[in-house]
């Protein structure tokens, strides 16, 4: 049973950083794509980042230059470092890990994946 808990969210001044952790159990983070997705307030759920099995990371045009995900296999966590952050960043911030395994197509689609974390909030304010 794959569960996955995110920590580190709070709240931040703008221009300030934060580093969000995903812990994973069950499968590990070598074998499958991982994301992090984000929600505000009365809106869907959005990609931000992922890391393929592979390693290679992909961003939103909206985070790019800001953030970067990484890994740590051994420690089967994913993280996301989030600099210069703005209140636009504001939202409920989620973890997830796609549903197959050793693939590499689909790693923004937010159906791609399986298994979610319960979400750590983040709030930058003005």
């Amino acid at each position: 049973q794959v569960q996955l808990v995110e920590s580190g969210g709070g709240l931040v001044q703008a221009g300030g950083s934060l580093r969000l952790s995903c812990a994973a159990s069950g499968r590990s983070i070598g074998t499958s794509a991982m994301g992090w997705f984000r929600q505000a307030p009365g809106k869907e759920r959005d990609f931000v980042a992922a890391i393929s099995w592979t390693g290679n990371s992909l961003y939103a045009d909206s985070v790019k230059g800001r953030v970067t995900i990484s890994r740590d296999t051994v420690k089967n966590t994913v993280f996301l470092q989030m600099n210069s952050l703005k209140p636009e960043d504001t939202a409920v911030y989620y973890c997830a890990m796609q549903r197959g395994r050793y693939q590499s197509y689909g790693l923004l689609n937010l159906g791609e994946y399986e298994y979610w974390g319960q979400g750590t909030r983040v709030t930058v304010s003005s």
